[in-house]
């Protein structure tokens, strides 16, 4: 009887445990899909109250699986009374670089191709210049190049509205995302160099 007994509870332990241990979410981005956040206050421009509670709205994460390891893929960052700032790149092992296209350039009429070479976006362009962080800038649009550990991807997007150290108005499109953990590979389908985006 004790012998049964103690194998029933060596079980529900076993259940519990498996319950409460979070398996990672591999859900991935759909591509070439503009969607819109608010990214609030700057992550370094808070209370010491609000800066104990983790990234929560100052932060992006384009995919379940960036949340629960807690690595954003994008920041908003900046000291109160200070320029704000994107910040691409969070942690040690992220190399993960940031590119300011330029204001006035369409978020829908930016391929990934177009990422990386401007002067195919204006004649008087420029290559790309990636950086680990750049300037927060009204009406312009960035592109991410994400290259960490267990993902990568490249995503676009634009700043609508920008009230300094509080809030900014992004409309974004994800180009590619991939989620590398060791034992395999995840990829969201319809990767395309030239594609551009539209509206679900």
């Amino acid at each position: 009887m004790v012998k049964k007994f103690a194998y029933i509870l060596f079980a529900l332990l076993i259940a519990a445990s498996s319950a409460f241990a979070q398996k990672p979410d591999y859900s991935l981005p759909d591509l070439h899909t503009i969607k819109t956040i608010t990214l609030s206050p700057s992550y370094s421009c808070r209370t010491p109250e609000e800066a104990q509670k983790g990234y929560e709205q100052t932060a992006l994460f384009i995919s379940s699986y960036s949340k629960q390891r807690n690595s954003p893929d994008l920041l908003f960052n900046g000291a109160c009374k200070s320029d704000d700032e994107f910040q691409a790149s969070t942690a040690g092992d992220d190399f993960s670089l940031i590119a300011d296209l330029g204001a006035n350039v369409s978020l829908e009429e930016v391929s990934a191709s177009r990422a990386f070479n401007l002067r195919r976006l204006h004649s008087d362009g420029d290559y790309s210049k990636f950086a680990q962080r750049v300037k927060v800038l009204s009406n312009h649009t960035y592109a991410v190049l994400i290259n960490e550990s267990d993902k990568r991807g490249l995503f676009i997007f634009q700043v609508m509205v920008h009230v300094p150290n509080k809030s900014v108005d992004l409309r974004y499109a994800v180009k590619s995302y991939q989620i590398m953990p060791t034992s395999s590979l995840f990829r969201s389908a319809g990767f395309d160099w030239e594609r551009t985006n539209s509206q679900p």
